[in-house]
């Protein structure tokens, strides 16, 4: 059956023919240009305000702790209520924030309290649209064409991830943070008028808000597959977070030539992310399950390769090729989501899905910050290592791995 599906002819672009999805796609496209920027747009409004880590820090927590805490209402909601508006209001209330940060940044206005309530109200509408989006993309597009459709909502992502920051630095660097900001809200407000044309119907519910999350609850414990997943990917994201994002940077300025060494590094990840969005429109593997877990091991590669400090080219290859690993498990591991969770849960499953693996960062930095007080960086990075490993390992000791499989008549 595997080589069936391999033999059988791909239509890489067979969802762009179809107009919701086209438009769903550019919504995604000009919303990244803007997410690309925002990130370095933030971290300088703060150090402009006279803000330090400890600043940052708090931001960022703010944009983060909304996201969880609402992702379960959010997912009750996306079952119940037309995912178009969903999205539509989400990305509206980020374009406000968004804006209203970049206004309070421009007048000199801004503090660290200022600026992480946008970041909160921020967060609180990421925690709409995550759930809604999953489901809409299965109300778009049919059963058959799924993993194209993922990769290709990846793909701007992924190809603005190559050049993003870098144009974002230039227009921090000559304008201030607070146009990057402006744009960021301007690509929400795009994404905004674009998904509300999308006109999606809601699904027919007949019970409470609360039965609703109590029966997802149990459907994502009835599908061993689902939590157990879930629950790999939460330390396979902390381990991977912990490492990479946390120590890496200090590990670059201190055994190589720092921020110069380090942008080539990020740059590596981003071409793998594209490569491996190319390899998922040209490849569909039978067992989708299987290859959303192991694609994960190359993770431990990047930060073996930081522990030993072996040459940056190296770290470069090892950083591309977890790059194309991670791009192809989120699209497999979306395919097998869309396929194997009926329509009316979707919104449920993915809030569950995403809750476990967004507690995992912080818990993931918190752990590091503790462990660095013990071992060196080198020991941190190999544990990490160790983690990724164990992760995937203990994963693939779950039979139903083996199980979800690509659907019938999905090529």
């Amino acid at each position: 059956m595997e080589k069936v599906a391999a033999d059988l002819p791909v239509n890489r672009s067979a969802p762009l023919r179809t107009a919701a999805f086209r438009r769903f796609w550019a919504a995604n496209l000009v919303s990244a240009t803007g997410s690309a920027m925002a990130p370095l747009a933030l971290a300088y409004s703060v150090i402009g305000e006279g803000g330090g880590a400890g600043d940052l820090g708090l931001v960022l927590t703010t944009n983060t702790v909304p996201t969880v805490l609402l992702l379960l209402v959010g997912g009750v909601l996306a079952d119940r209520l037309s995912r178009s508006r969903m999205l539509f209001l989400g990305n509206l209330v980020a374009a406000a924030a968004q804006g209203a940060l970049a206004v309070i940044v421009a007048t000199g206005q801004a503090s660290t309290g200022s600026i992480a309530a946008c970041g909160f109200v921020s967060g609180a509408a990421v925690a709409c649209t995550v759930p809604a989006a999953q489901g809409a993309v299965g109300q778009i597009v049919p059963a058959e064409h799924m993993q194209q459709a993922g990769a290709l909502l990846r793909l701007p992502g992924n190809a603005v991830k190559v050049l993003g920051p870098a144009v974002g630095g230039v227009v921090v660097a000559a304008g201030g943070p607070a146009w990057a900001l402006a744009w960021d809200a301007l690509t929400f407000a795009v994404a905004a008028v674009l998904l509300l044309g999308l006109r999606l119907d809601a699904p027919v519910t007949v019970t409470g808000a609360l039965r609703d999350l109590r029966e997802g609850w149990r459907g994502f414990w009835s599908r061993t597959w689902l939590w157990t997943y879930t629950a790999a990917g939460a330390v396979l994201v902390a381990a991977w977070l912990a490492g990479f994002q946390l120590l890496g940077p200090v590990v670059a300025a201190q055994h190589y030539a720092g921020a110069r060494d380090w942008g080539l590094v990020q740059a590596a990840f981003a071409a793998g992310l594209l490569a491996g969005t190319v390899v998922c429109l040209r490849w569909r593997p039978y067992r989708l399950l299987l290859v959303s877990v192991v694609t994960g091991m190359p993770l431990a590669m990047p930060l073996l390769t930081l522990g030993w400090q072996l040459p940056l080219p190296w770290v470069m290859l090892a950083t591309f090729l977890a790059g194309v690993g991670l791009d192809m498990a989120i699209v497999t591991w979306a395919t097998a989501f869309q396929q194997h969770v009926p329509q009316r849960e979707l919104g449920r499953m993915s809030a569950f899905n995403s809750v476990g693996e967004r507690l995992a960062i912080p818990l993931g930095y918190v752990l590091t910050a503790l462990a660095v007080g013990v071992w060196d960086n080198r020991g941190v990075l190999v544990a990490c290592a160790g983690l990724v490993v164990a992760a995937v390992v203990l994963n693939l000791c779950v039979p139903d791995v083996y199980r979800v499989n690509r659907r019938a008549g999905d090529g």
